[in-house]
């Protein structure tokens, strides 16, 4: 299986396209900003795609071309100002949406925030309302379309090594988890059609991740 890792310079797409290239079932194809990030990708033997988020349907559906599914992990960074937000966070994840119905590739899993519900709008800070916003119209966007989706929702995003256990479900405690355990709940949900048409929150937890999806209901 070939995976559009997009935002594959973020930090959870390095993990994932590391564990990708390591598992012999999988390929990854880094969609990144600029040749100035390729070296990390070159280096493990993954093909890339010099494609902005902010281009045009088009040019992301190229970059689509071939492949089996696509990750939507890009992220628009809480340096950005609100404009990023919506470019990257709410327009870019529509474009990758839209572009996988161009490139025929049904397989779409999407990296949201931990809670985008309308009451997570009503009730966040002021200035991290227009995120949540943004991951909650593109998630219903997703949910929408006739693609094969999944999106994970991970809880507060950390650098510790990952553990390779989880709790996650609709509805769980907020907490920590780290990036390298999303990357590996996003690899493992790719071999795993018990995650297609769900979403789930993921923090950190005592249960194996493929035990812990496969539980899913």
């Amino acid at each position: 299986m070939k995976i559009l890792v997009v935002g594959a310079n973020g930090k959870i797409g390095k993990h994932l396209v590391s564990l990708i290239q390591k598992n012999d079932n999988l390929e990854a194809k880094a969609m990144i900003r600029n040749k100035e990030q390729a070296s990390f990708f070159e280096d493990l033997g993954a093909e890339i795609s010099i494609v902005d988020l902010e281009q045009d349907i088009d040019a992301i559906a190229n970059a689509a071309e071939g492949v089996d599914a696509i990750v939507f992990t890009a992220g628009s960074g809480g340096h950005t100002g609100k404009d990023k937000t919506i470019m990257v966070d709410l327009d870019g994840a529509v474009k990758t949406i839209e572009a996988a119905k161009v490139a025929d590739v049904k397989r779409f899993i999407m990296i949201s925030s931990f809670d985008t519900s309308r009451e997570a709008i009503q009730e966040a800070a002021s200035s991290f309302a227009p995120y949540v916003a943004a991951k909650h119209y593109a998630d219903e966007w997703l949910k929408n379309s006739d693609l094969d989706y999944t999106i994970i929702h991970p809880g507060l995003l950390t650098n510790d090594k990952g553990t390779g256990q989880v709790e996650l479900g609709s509805d769980v405690e907020r907490g920590e988890v780290p990036r390298e355990d999303i990357a590996s709940v996003i690899a493992a949900s790719l071999e795993n059609d018990t995650t297609i048409g769900k979403e789930f929150q993921v923090v950190s937890g005592t249960k194996p991740i493929k035990e812990a999806l496969d539980s899913l209901n």
